[in-house]
């Protein structure tokens, strides 16, 4: 399973809705996919599971706004990641 696929299945598993995956232009917050609770779920799942770091002060609703975008903000954390 590529990274795309991993942050889209958590995400997918967090929102509690599959169309997460099928339609990556979908409005999370405008529909209520995802709202305060569901992020901050969202944000321990990516710390525990892909081990990627975001508080939720950093958490940037207008970066993650799509399922696209999401996954586009979550690559641009892994690459930032600092090397061991």
């Amino acid at each position: 399973m590529g990274t795309d696929d991993q942050i889209l299945t958590l995400l997918a598993r967090v929102a509690e809705t599959p169309e997460v995956q099928r339609n990556l232009d979908l409005q999370l917050f405008d529909t209520g996919v995802l709202d305060s609770l569901r992020t901050v779920e969202l944000i321990v799942a990516l710390s525990t599971e892909l081990s990627v770091e975001i508080s939720p002060a950093e958490f940037d609703r207008d970066q993650c706004a799509t399922p696209r975008m999401f996954v586009a903000y979550v690559k641009s954390k892994l690459n930032g990641r600092p090397s061991p």
